[in-house]
């Protein structure tokens, strides 16, 4: 093992994890994923695990919280000590009592983390109760403040509402407000701010900074967002196939990286400007054009007119109830073939809502047209012609899937509902997609539980490409994906366009993607459109200071930015 693997610590480390190996079972034996990972972790240090999805991240934070699924994963040797006691193998009682106290997690997708049959407040004040021993009114004095100190408004009516009401954002911030409540020796952080927008993923970071300051909180993130890795934390590990590959401060891996794959993870990074003075999206093949025929006029194929969203409001038991409060308010744009709309905006903004409406999947008011058809009162039957023709990538992929289906099946079954070829042109079709998302083809024969967060969006997108769709509501499609992958996948989406000629309404709280993608970029905010217009003109003269205040909170992959003066 090489010497710089093993980093030497300044104090006694607060949380050691030493040459851990973890196996997988396979209908073909014992499978190691986790081979030889080795670290430690400082009082107050920050550590982040970065890598590609499948590479070992997850499983590496689960071990340490004693959460591996037994049926399909086991720790074969190495040892987990907090504080110099060992935690791996004791009890269910004694790591009960260890997780959420002395170590809290942070888990990626936060409608899988939640309850989904108790609100919000109750949540939270359980997670209090069992770790405080608070069984006063100071538990819930404790978990309103927590959702202040997350962004989260209006708390006390918060309290009331299930985790199905709340949009990603909200969620994860939810799940983040859990994890801080109960002052962990250790926080363990996985993807924390992967469905944030960029303005409450810098208060989130800043929150976190500032526990760890006020508590000497020792913070373990899970990322694969090279900006956040550079703007929180004080040492690197680069993991890659279950491998810890290099190891050092945050400095010498951003500047003088060892290994080629850190370099090329560094090089992947979306920046944003990367794109400054130019009006479209960069070409990636060169389909031939007919020099002899002129360029045809694109058609429209999504033209949305004064669309509102409106939730009813909820019946008072006493006094009469609050009206309802539009959730997307008289909102218009229309998209061409072959061209992207970016919809960016904040958490709770109704960029989601709009996705979901332009496709039929909620009740709306106003006008939607997908290739000419209005959509607004057709059937769930006379829609269905028209799902072939427009799909859409949701935000959180293991929701998206069903447990019970393999990938396979999973991907094949739009072919099977619209009576697309035969068996063996299904099958054909289905390795192609999988190869073009990323992943091998005998990844069809596995379940969702099986694969990582960022290769479960993979084969999300892979089902919505399956019908050869003319528009893709992308919510967010990429924001799983770590930068390599990313960058793949965003080559792979603009290729389709070039050479199908499909129209993307590309929603994403991320403004270097946005501006990769766009070649037209339309502001929400309190559930309005503020400002929409070309690509250049947004990015580089935008009009509104609430765009501004999107891009300036966009986090840099360079640690000299956070930390000078």
């Amino acid at each position: 093992m090489n010497e710089h693997i093993l980093p030497l610590l300044e104090s006694v480390p607060v949380l050691s994890v030493r040459d851990l190996n973890v196996d997988a079972r396979t209908p073909d034996g014992l499978k190691r994923i986790l081979d030889h990972v080795s670290f430690d972790l400082g009082p107050g240090e920050t550590l982040c695990l970065a890598g590609e999805s499948g590479s070992g991240k997850s499983v590496t934070s689960l071990s340490i919280m004693g959460l591996l699924p037994k049926a399909s994963l086991k720790v074969a040797s190495g040892a987990i000590e907090l504080e110099g006691r060992s935690i791996l193998g004791i009890s269910h009682r004694a790591l009960r009592r260890i997780r959420g106290g002395e170590i809290a997690m942070i888990f990626q997708e936060p409608m899988t983390s939640l309850n989904p049959v108790m609100t919000i407040g109750e949540q939270l004040i359980e997670t209090i109760r069992e770790h405080q021993a608070d069984r006063g009114s100071g538990a819930e004095a404790t978990a309103k403040a927590m959702l202040d100190a997350v962004q989260i408004s209006n708390a006390t009516a918060r309290m009331k509402q299930y985790p199905h009401e709340l949009s990603g954002g909200m969620r994860q911030r939810v799940m983040i407000a859990m994890a801080l409540s109960c002052r962990p020796r250790v926080l363990i952080a996985d993807e924390p701010t992967t469905a944030l927008d960029v303005t409450v993923q810098a208060q989130i970071l800043m929150l976190m900074r500032e526990l760890r300051r006020e508590f000497n909180t020792s913070i373990l993130m899970i990322t694969h967002d090279m900006g956040v890795v550079a703007e929180m934390a004080d040492r690197v590990a680069i993991m890659q196939h279950g491998r810890i590959l290099e190891q050092g401060n945050v400095f010498d891996i951003f500047g003088k990286p060892a290994e080629l794959y850190t370099r090329q993870l560094l090089a992947a990074v979306p920046r944003l400007g990367a794109h400054a003075g130019t009006t479209a999206p960069p070409r990636v093949s060169q389909p031939p054009v007919p020099v002899s025929s002129p360029t045809p006029t694109p058609t429209t194929v999504l033209e949305v007119r004064e669309l509102s969203v409106t939730y009813a409001a909820k019946a008072a038991w006493f006094g009469t109830a609050k009206p309802a409060t539009p959730s997307v308010d008289t909102v218009s744009f229309s998209i061409k073939a072959g061209q992207t709309l970016g919809l960016v905006g904040e958490s709770g903004s109704g960029k989601s809502t709009t996705g979901k409406a332009v496709l039929n999947l909620i009740p709306f008011s106003g006008s939607v047209k997908i290739d000419g058809n209005e959509i607004r009162h057709l059937s769930p039957r006379a829609m269905r012609p028209i799902r072939r023709s427009a799909q859409m990538i949701f935000q959180d992929p293991y929701a998206s899937l069903d447990p019970r289906m393999s990938v396979g099946a999973a991907i094949i079954e739009p072919l099977l509902i619209h009576r697309v070829g035969n068996a063996s042109e299904r099958e054909d079709r289905l390795a192609m997609l999988l190869r073009r998302v990323g992943l091998t083809p005998d990844a069809a024969s596995r379940y969702p539980h099986e694969f990582s967060g960022g290769q479960r969006q993979r084969i999300c997108i892979a089902r919505a490409l399956a019908l050869e769709p003319r528009l893709i509501v992308a919510d967010e499609s990429v924001a799983a994906l770590d930068v390599s992958v990313r960058a793949r996948v965003l080559d792979l989406m603009l290729e389709l366009q070039e050479q199908m000629g499909l129209a993307y309404l590309f929603i994403s709280h991320d403004m270097a993607v946005i501006e990769k993608m766009s070649h037209d970029v339309a502001v929400m905010k309190g559930g309005r459109i503020i400002e929409i217009g070309k690509r250049q003109q947004i990015f580089e003269d935008p009009c509104e200071n609430y765009t501004r205040l999107l891009m300036a909170a966009v986090p840099v992959a360079d640690p000299l930015h956070y930390r000078r003066g």
